[in-house]
């Protein structure tokens, strides 16, 4: 039987190898035939969820969530000292200087990645500013979120903090971060779901042992990840809570 793996979209564009990297480690190490699956969209992912298609799913907090409680997965473990935040960026030549600055009907820069843009819209609260009142600018990438900045298409954007951080210098030196969230405890998660729960004991060892080896630290490397390291269920629990809490 071959296992279907898959990635949140929200990865960097430059770690797509490293996925396929780990894929083909993983197989070795524990003798299991698993197929890679990426999904340019969420809206691809969420279809492939529902049909129960996916085994095992490195998973956004927004998407963590509903498969747990829906679907039945269970956390494996997470990388090491990495949590999910988000920035709110506009253009460097623009007025604004504080997320105060930013008017109703400010155009707002976006993916369809959940979790950063209800980290994003906390954010601009302090403007007054809410789903209602903005003009929302949808981007396939948070590369084409920054993008329609630097085009004077949007007035603000909502960048995956780690993405933001792996554009290039050229780019950020034509962007101002105006806030970034330090929420730290939200933070994507390795899970199984239920045709994988009987290897998670013997999988998760894998994992916690790669940064030990050297084959696996250079997988780890391809990743841009030191290592991998325990989510237990209570953790996990308070995760899906603090979600739920930001997001009434």
């Amino acid at each position: 039987m071959t296992f279907l793996f898959t990635v949140s979209p929200d990865f960097a564009p430059d770690r797509l190898s490293g996925w396929y990297i780990f894929n083909t480690w993983l197989q070795k190490q524990t003798g299991t035939a698993i197929h890679l699956e990426m999904y340019n969209h969420y809206q691809q992912l969420h279809q492939a969820i529902e049909a129960d298609k996916i085994d095992l799913i490195y998973a956004n907090p927004y998407d963590a969530a509903m498969l747990v409680r829906n679907k039945g997965f269970l956390p494996l473990a997470k990388a090491q000292g990495q949590a999910d935040e988000a920035i709110i960026a506009v253009n460097a030549d623009s007025s604004v200087r504080d997320v105060a600055d930013l008017q109703a009907n400010s155009r707002v820069a976006f993916t369809d990645d959940p979790d950063v843009r209800l980290m994003g819209m906390i954010m601009l609260e302090p403007a007054d500013l809410d789903a209602g009142n903005i003009v929302p600018v949808l981007a396939d990438t948070h590369v084409l979120v920054a993008k329609h900045l630097l085009k004077g298409e949007a007035d603000a954007g909502i960048i995956l903090a780690e993405a933001y951080d792996n554009l290039s210098g050229v780019i950020r030196k034509q962007l101002r971060v105006l806030v970034r969230s330090q929420i730290s405890v939200i933070h994507h998660a390795l899970m199984v779901g239920p045709r994988l729960q009987a290897k998670r004991g013997e999988w998760r060892q894998v994992l916690l042992d790669m940064a030990a080896d050297e084959k696996g630290r250079g997988v780890l490397a391809a990743l841009g990840f030191d290592g991998w390291q325990t989510i237990d269920d209570e953790e996990m629990e308070f995760m899906i809570d603090l979600m739920d809490t930001l997001n009434t």
